[in-house]
């Protein structure tokens, strides 16, 4: 097998870079300005770099915002997978959120500011809901390949994973009201345990 050139992944390296200096620039004006208020030619200008370029990385301005959240259900994929074979379903989700917990506490201030900038603008509400209606269907997979199902999830587990996520999007606005001064897990726990199921083994056939 021939290797990819070296060339390559510096490449990729200086372009992720970039795309993540982009991202901080424009979530900076974005905070002090306003989302609404702020064109993306605006956004290039205070990154000293040219409208086409900023639109190279990002399609759009919600799309510089949310690259935050763009690994969060990889990881969460991930946890999912590793859990044990016979664990219920709502257990193995509480687990999965974590991986979108997990980067409030990596910079909780910014976490904080990001959390307000996106409650604040109903255009970035709704991309973030885009984002986990596509999650939700990945998710559910996975709880079905749990199962040893293929093919779509069936609506128990869309509703599982729905319901898991909600949760997830309460504990999140409950922590942003409170200016981050609770335990994001603690208020995860508690959304969770709210809808926990009397028998665990309820939410399997």
């Amino acid at each position: 097998m021939t290797e990819a050139p070296v060339m390559t992944t510096t490449r990729d390296i200086a372009r992720a870079a970039v795309r993540d200096r982009l991202a901080r620039v424009a979530v900076e004006l974005f905070r002090r300005e306003g989302f609404d208020k702020v064109t993306a030619s605006e956004v290039a200008a205070a990154a000293g770099v040219s409208r086409s370029t900023f639109l190279r990385y990002f399609g759009t301005k919600e799309e510089a915002v949310l690259s935050a959240f763009e690994t969060n259900c990889d990881d969460a994929v991930t946890m999912l997978r590793a859990r044990p074979a016979g664990e219920d379903d709502w257990t193995v989700l509480r687990h999965g959120m974590g991986a979108f917990v997990q980067p409030y506490y990596e910079n909780a201030t910014d976490s904080l500011a990001l959390a307000r900038l996106i409650g604040e603008s109903a255009a970035l509400r709704a991309r973030r809901l885009e984002m986990m209606f596509h999650w939700r269907n990945i998710l559910a997979g996975v709880l079905a390949e749990r199962a040893g199902r293929s093919g779509e999830a069936d609506i128990r587990y869309l509703v599982l994973t729905a319901a898991a996520m909600d949760c997830l999007n309460i504990a999140v606005e409950q922590w942003t009201d409170m200016d981050g001064r609770v335990n994001l897990t603690d208020l995860l726990d508690q959304a969770f345990a709210t809808l926990a199921p009397r028998d665990p083994g309820a939410v399997r056939e």
